[in-house]
């Protein structure tokens, strides 16, 4: 900020301390086009509105506008409650980065197609007994109630229960994974 800013902005909040309303009123405009600039610069990945921190900032200079000292330059004052506001800001946001789904949807379509062909699949299921091998494919590929798979294969569910729990647990010896 030039040395005729921070004179022009410190001569506006010394004046709205003493009770004018039309600089307090200038003040804050000026005050809110600065941290919005400031801001701007320093949110890069997003997650957090200028906006919102513009106004939590104008905010606490109203509340803490008697904590100035007016023979200090103000900016370093103004500044420092933004800076803060936005750490703030940062810290409720988490560690979080927030990604569209439509920028990502094709890489995760061709991962899924990577990971899970129907090839796979089927070579899988080639390791299991007939009955383990319907009954697996019925409720994990083909996404069948336990219900319907019992009533599709003329099985009791206690009886499908125990085929899926035997075939899944053969997949998982056998890629390694015990259970």
């Amino acid at each position: 900020m030039s040395g005729n800013h921070e004179a022009e902005l410190a001569r506006l909040m010394r004046a709205a301390i003493a009770g004018d309303e039309r600089a307090y009123d200038l003040f804050l405009h000026k005050t809110a086009t600065l941290v919005r600039g400031y801001c701007r610069t320093r949110i890069v990945h997003g997650g957090v509105d200028p906006e919102d921190i513009v106004q939590e900032t104008l905010l606490a200079v109203h509340v803490k506008r008697h904590t100035w000292r007016q023979e200090s330059p103000i900016s370093p004052w103004l500044y420092g409650i933004a800076r803060y506001k936005l750490v703030d800001a940062f810290r409720r946001r988490g560690r979080v980065i927030e990604v569209e789904l439509d920028d990502i949807a094709g890489t995760i379509a061709v991962a899924e197609e990577e990971t899970a062909s129907d090839r796979d699949i089927e070579r899988v299921l080639e390791t299991l007994p007939a009955g383990q091998k319907a009954v697996v494919s019925s409720i994990s590929v083909d996404g069948h109630s336990i219900g319907e798979t019992a009533e599709k294969l003329g099985m009791k569910e206690t009886a499908v229960r125990v085929a899926l729990h035997r075939g899944l647990t053969a997949i998982a010896r056998r890629f390694g994974r015990q259970t």
